[in-house]
């Protein structure tokens, strides 16, 4: 029948049609800033993820220089697709942005109304202003370190922590070898001479990774732990059997007298306890080097105080101590790629869902990333931190 109708060609649709229609691929526009924060030199996507995200058909904007000190040129990142930004105003104009450190005050005043961003949380740094400021833009905050995979694990936090765990002997071997042009000790086992010994407290992902580096390295490893599970957990996935031990404070004294290099490794619920006290410091070996990877959050050693990339070290009772708290970022680079490996399937994954919501609502893994949701609060823990109301996001998406 020709002539006007009051149905509109959607209106027309079957329900599975219109379904179809919303989840169909939508492109995404993603905005990269450069890192402003104090000695953070990550990026969160390599030329090469850019590249995949470009063919797909989405628009990547990066800010000039955002991936210099990772050893990526604006040059390679245009040539893969990207537009470069000199103004850092059109990158936060952007629709999704993407940032390794949470923005700051000043960066969420620049994000567009309703943006998404995803960032670390860092909980403990944060304010109420923080997440005032997000509530009045209406974000949808995601943060990577809270994404889950189809193991119920976090890649993100699971990665960094293996190149924090690895990265703390690389650091022990050259303090050792070099601190003061007076140690002169390589770390391992050579035919003939003692194996360095490596105290590791904590039997989590940076504990594992550490203890397997150490291993490799020929060094002879004690691990202690206030949970047996972790222990025994730790020495099935090395596959042999190692020292391990709880905190008993004289078992660990006497260990950490005989020992060349100490890792701090051990979570609290708020904060890291301190399980070696400045007594035992005290007898330790000079020139012994303490590396404590929970500094941030008061650190396992009571000796220990939060040091930078540009000064990482400082001696106290004869002791070598490192206490920077963003190790990862040292290794700019292997960080990047890390982040851009898992972060990049998830942004396809959004186009192909057809937007942030839809595969939100089909990937209940991500879903755990959100703790902001178009300005309301969905975390339960950051509402318990802050003392703010929350909602349910399930009921906010219904």
């Amino acid at each position: 029948m020709d002539g006007f109708s009051p149905f509109s060609k959607q209106e027309l649709q079957t329900q599975a049609e219109r379904l179809e229609m919303r989840h169909g691929k939508q492109s995404l526009q993603i905005g990269i800033p450069k890192e402003n924060s104090f000695e953070e030199k990550r990026v969160c996507l390599s030329p090469d993820s850019v590249h995949t995200l470009c063919n797909q058909g989405h628009e990547i904007i990066i800010e000039t220089g955002a991936g210099l000190y990772a050893g990526f040129d604006d040059k390679s990142y245009s040539e893969a697709g990207a537009s470069i930004a000199y103004d850092q105003k059109r990158v936060f104009s952007c629709q999704i942005l993407l940032k390794v450190e949470p923005p700051t005050l000043e960066e969420i005043e620049m994000l567009k109304p309703n943006a998404v961003v995803f960032s670390a949380l860092q909980i403990k740094t944060r304010s109420k202003a923080y997440f005032d400021a997000l509530n009045k833009k209406k974000i949808t905050g995601i943060a990577y370190d809270n994404i889950k995979d189809e193991q119920n694990d976090y890649p993100i936090v699971s990665s960094l922590s293996e190149i924090a765990g690895a990265a703390c002997l690389q650091i022990a071997g050259e303090l050792l070898a070099n601190y003061d042009r007076n140690t002169g000790h390589l770390l391992g086992n050579i035919s003939g001479v003692p194996p360095t010994e490596v105290v590791i407290i904590g039997a989590g992902k940076v504990g594992q990774y550490a203890a397997r580096t150490a291993l490799g390295l020929g060094a002879h490893v004690k691990v202690f732990d206030n949970s047996i599970t972790r222990l025994q957990h730790l020495e099935n996935q090395l596959g042999q059997r190692i020292f391990t031990a709880t905190c008993q404070p004289k078992l660990l004294l006497k260990s950490l007298q005989r020992c060349h290099v100490a890792i701090g490794a051990l979570k609290g619920k708020h904060r890291c306890p301190i399980v070696v006290t400045e007594t035992m410091v005290e007898n330790m070996k000079e020139n012994a080097v303490i590396i404590d990877v929970g500094i941030d959050r008061g650190g396992n050693f009571e000796t220990s105080e939060i040091t930078t990339h540009s000064k990482p070290t400082f001696k106290k009772h004869g002791v070598i101590h490192y206490g920077v708290p963003n190790i990862p970022s040292k290794y700019a680079k292997t960080s990047s790629l890390v982040l851009s490996n898992i972060l990049s399937p998830y942004l396809s994954k959004i186009g192909d869902f057809g937007g942030v919501e839809n595969a939100l609502r089909r990937d209940k893994g991500f879903q755990n990333g959100v703790y902001f949701y178009r300005g309301i609060l969905t975390s339960k823990s950051v509402a318990e931190w802050f003392d703010l109301p929350y909602r349910d996001l399930n009921l906010l998406m219904l």
